[in-house]
């Protein structure tokens, strides 16, 4: 069987959607081989011929959350026309999607907390995802003509990563929802 075809193969789709949703909601470590099997009703043979290990699955389930990730920043965010705009859509966004009952923070982060050694498979891609981020926030705040563009994007990856925490703590309608506040007051701060 081709690459191609195995990637897109109904049993590899539903072992992944099974994982996601497990992995997400109880956690990588919680989550052991044996129930995705369980749940997504596949034999142990075809989830090992699709993801030979759990770290195969977790950097399969945490690439396409980055997807799932860029996927928004593109339809959401994107077509807006000037650098601040973009900024202020993105922590709208992050506002709205971390105070609904379907977030419960950033898996990136929690794959991290998780695996703490930066040589784990699932952190190196928590890792690209971060500062993937942080050169997008970088990129605009220059755009957007701040004084030290690093500093502006560093300060809100922070606000971002607080706001995902917050979702994931303290649940629905946390104090989250006030990240595309907090976000417009550090632009204006660093941006004038």
């Amino acid at each position: 069987m081709s690459r191609t075809a195995r990637e897109t193969s109904p049993a590899r789709e539903q072992i992944l959607q099974t994982a996601a949703q497990l992995f997400y909601r109880e956690g990588f470590r919680a989550v052991g081989v044996d129930r995705i099997i369980a749940e997504s009703g596949v034999a142990k043979m075809t989830l090992y011929k699709h993801f030979p290990s759990k770290d195969d699955l977790i950097v399969a389930y945490l690439e396409r959350a980055n997807e799932g990730f860029w996927g928004h920043y593109a339809e959401r965010v994107e077509p807006l026309p000037t650098a601040r705009e973009k900024l202020e859509a993105l922590f709208d966004w992050v506002a709205e999607r971390a105070v609904s009952p379907a977030c419960l923070g950033c898996t990136f982060s929690v794959n991290a907390a998780e695996f703490p050694d930066p040589h784990s498979p699932g952190h190196q891609v928590a890792l690209r995802h971060k500062r993937a981020v942080l050169e997008k926030l970088e990129e605009l705040a220059a755009q957007a003509g701040a004084r030290d563009p690093r500093a502006l994007a560093e300060s809100l990856l922070l606000l971002m990563d607080g706001a995902w925490n917050a979702a994931r703590v303290f649940g629905p309608g946390s104090h989250a929802g006030r990240a595309g506040e907090a976000a417009r007051a550090l632009i204006r701060a660093h941006c004038g």
